[in-house]
């Protein structure tokens, strides 16, 4: 493995550094050296080198891996808290929104990966998928590369479509559905202009039709015969409703997870987003072939989607890591906040032990990694990525809370990060996000918000 010698970060005095690795080692007083984009040493302050080009003191603060975030639609940061569909559940939800966005342009869909990805940033998340399944005015999955690009983020680019309108019995208006030659041609173009299959890739691509109820089985199955001929990604909704479990059982005669098995939509690298109605067989069926889970708790409150057996999940072997999803479903982008979110609604059918703090701190770092069917990421030790974020402790926000400082992360109110470090690089110091110009950003994001959902 080739580190990059020229220039160096240390990391040093943490209250505790939550390493997960294999051990899940917390060491109070931790710190890590960094040679490149590549984690070079572990361990207590006192065993790492003196200096470095860079150094952060860490004092008060937990250092953890960089979060995952392994399900989102990031233009939807357009239409946040739209009137007339605050109180609908999934399908009505949709219906309210696809005439909205059928008016998004590529400088929406630019601004708007900006905006999620610095929201993400900003509260500890240094990896996210991004499940873009809507092309109109010319938008290309390019607007959203990019935008990723100059930001900084590491990201799975995930080539969403959706080819069945209304006409053909599919969710969507006819007038957003893409010809399925089009979306195949596409993807291919995608996956060989942009995939990086390396360890330590900055840019990945998934192949990403939206859902059962808006794609055809040819293109579910032909879209799995190119990811695994090509060794790219596979991600979709799946289960999400008890709607969503009728539609499959009377179009398909189906379940969700028997639906996913016959068209080759399992093993790793394959994760299915929510899985609020995933059966005993599908998470036996998920657990035996390593098929990821996206756990969106907040957006499944949001639409009143029901509770993912996620401690079900996670004790079969289900990789699950976790999804913060859309953020016209969800409202916010805050990672900390969503393992926290994950911790809680383990636990409100009675179980309060349902979901631990460290569990989610987990699900939200090393399950994120296996779910997207990475080793390179999501815990902190030599030769991983250098993917790191720091929170200060020192705040009112865990005054009293720091007996144990890790579970302070989830059980307070959740805190942006201090430091959010990816591939090497500081991308957040001190709380200040260094890679674009915040207000600029947002005064632009928040304009064509306007725009696009009042004309």
């Amino acid at each position: 493995m080739t580190m990059n010698p020229e220039k160096t970060l240390l990391i040093k005095n943490a209250m505790c550094l939550v390493t997960m690795d294999d051990q899940r080692r917390e060491i109070p007083g931790g710190g890590l050296f960094v040679q490149g984009n590549r984690i070079a040493q572990v361990g207590p302050t006192t065993e790492l080198p003196a200096t470095a080009d860079e150094i952060i003191d860490a004092t008060g603060h937990v250092v953890m891996p960089g979060m995952i975030n392994t399900h989102h639609h990031m233009y939807q940061s357009l239409t946040r808290c739209v009137p007339s569909v605050q109180d609908c559940e999934l399908f009505d939800w949709l219906k309210g929104l696809y005439p909205i966005w059928a008016g998004l342009t590529p400088k929406m869909i630019r601004v708007s990966t900006q905006t999620a990805m610095a929201e993400l940033i900003l509260s500890g998340c240094t990896t996210s998928s991004d499940h873009l399944y809507i092309y109109p005015n010319g938008c290309r999955l390019e607007d959203s590369i990019e935008a990723a690009e100059a930001i900084g983020m590491r990201f799975h680019a995930c080539r969403g479509s959706m080819s069945v309108g209304e006409s053909k019995g599919g969710l969507p208006p006819d007038r957003v559905v893409e010809d399925e030659k089009a979306i195949l041609a596409d993807s291919q173009r995608l996956i060989e202009r942009w995939h990086d299959a390396n360890d330590g890739a900055m840019l990945r691509i998934a192949l990403a039709p939206c859902s059962p109820f808006s794609v055809s089985q040819d293109l579910m199955r032909e879209s799995a015969a190119m990811a695994h001929s090509f060794g790219v990604g596979l991600h979709t909704h799946l289960a999400e409703t008890q709607g969503d479990v009728a539609y499959s059982r009377e179009k398909f005669g189906r379940t969700p997870a028997q639906y996913a098995e016959e068209l080759g939509w399992i093993g790793r690298g394959t994760w299915h987003a929510h899985c609020v109605c995933l059966d005993d067989h599908g998470i036996g069926l998920f657990a035996r072939t390593h098929t990821g889970v996206a756990h969106c708790p907040s957006s499944n409150m949001r639409l009143g989607s029901g509770i993912a057996p996620i401690k079900k999940m996670r004790a079969a072997g289900v990789p699950v890591g976790l999804g913060v999803d859309g953020s016209a479903s969800n409202d916010a982008g805050h990672l900390l906040a969503e393992a926290r979110q994950a911790m809680l609604l383990a636990r409100v059918s009675g179980d309060p032990g349902g979901l631990t703090a460290r569990q989610s701190l987990e699900i939200a770092t090393r399950g994120g990694a296996e779910a997207l069917g990475r080793s390179d990421i999501g815990q902190l030790a030599p030769g991983k990525c250098a993917d790191i974020a720091a929170f200060d402790t020192r705040g009112i926000d865990h005054a009293g809370g720091l007996h144990d400082p890790v579970a302070a992360l989830t059980f307070c109110a959740p805190v942006k990060a201090a430091f959010s470090i990816i591939n090497g690089r500081v991308i957040v110091k001190n709380g200040r996000i260094t890679t674009v110009d915040l207000p600029v950003l947002l005064e632009h994001h928040n304009r064509l918000a306007a725009e696009l959902v009042h004309g």
